[in-house]
């Protein structure tokens, strides 16, 4: 194992100073040596790299980049970073800020990355998926990620679903995060609340109130159950008649998977004791309202 380690440091030490040559200055997949760049590890010197003007995530955590650090100091980078190629002898990370920043941190000249020749739109779409599957975005960081390959990307839900590998639902459920107040979704990013917190305030339409309960779940340290349970007294005071649709019959929640599963979201059904009731489809876009109507044939 180390020695296979030690042959491609040795490798990405030899490309380095290929890619420094002038006369090999690759810009495509199709220039001399490019066979040579592509898919292999190379040496880069830290002072090539610019950081990644499309990284979704806007502040690192000081003591894991410590750490990542001394991780570093002691191991090596182990999984080399990302760059495109901007021009000759310059980069720009597409994923892997953390391992960069760490390596500058300790104060280390070169670094191990794998180089992809990328116009400004696949870096966007490249950083922004590699980030979202990241187990330490916050949700916000995740919503916006979405939110930003939808608009620059001009991805709908279906065809974002189907990059990032999660059902249209959740990143629907995402996305609503974002309707939040911004005080709530820095409480979120802050980590004072998580996903489920945001889900059960967003039912809470008047922004005052939506604030009012946000300050009761950080006062109280409000599980999400409890923050449901809030949000459900205090929209049922505001409309005392929904407190009296409780009962939901067999026949409907027998049914109610079979509606999420043909709209792709989930409804909202209630039914009162007389047996009256309601179906709510909601939908987060006009894109999305679209893809409702088509499935009921009403366009």
């Amino acid at each position: 194992m180390a020695k296979k380690a030690a042959k491609k440091q040795a490798l990405g030490r030899g490309l380095s100073a290929l890619l420094k040559d002038p006369e090999n200055d690759i810009q495509s997949a199709g220039d001399k040596n490019a066979d040579k760049v592509v898919g292999n590890i190379i040496e880069l010197e830290l002072d090539s790299i610019e950081v990644n003007p499309f990284q979704p995530r806007t502040s690192f955590n000081e003591e894991t980049l410590n750490e990542l650090a001394t991780s570093i100091k002691e191991l090596g980078v182990i999984q080399p970073i990302t760059v495109r190629k901007l021009s000759f002898n310059k980069y720009q990370l597409i994923s892997g800020e953390r391992r960069f920043r760490a390596s500058r941190k300790i104060g280390l000249d070169t670094i191990p990355a794998y180089i992809r020749i990328a116009d400004d739109n696949e870096s966007l779409e490249m950083a922004l998926v590699e980030n979202i599957q990241r187990h330490d975005l916050d949700p916000i960081e995740i919503a916006l990620s979405y939110q930003r390959l939808m608009d620059e990307i001009e991805l709908t839900q279906e065809k974002l679903s189907d990059r990032v590998g999660k059902k249209r639902s959740t990143i629907a459920n995402y996305l609503r995060l974002l309707k939040l107040d911004p005080i709530i979704q820095t409480g979120m990013r802050d980590g004072f609340l998580g996903m489920g917190h945001g889900r059960a305030l967003i039912n809470i339409e008047n922004i005052d109130e939506q604030l009012d309960a946000y300050e009761q779940v950080i006062e109280k340290g409000l599980s999400v159950r409890a923050t449901e349970e809030l949000v459900r007294s205090l929209n049922n005071k505001k409309n005392p008649s929904a407190g009296k649709i409780t009962i939901v019959p067999d026949y409907i929640n027998k049914g109610n998977q079979k509606f999420a599963n043909f709209f792709g979201t989930k409804i909202d059904i209630k039914a009162a004791a007389n047996g009256k009731g309601k179906i709510t489809i909601p939908f987060t876009s006009k894109e999305d309202f679209e893809r409702i109507q088509k499935l009921l044939n009403l366009d």
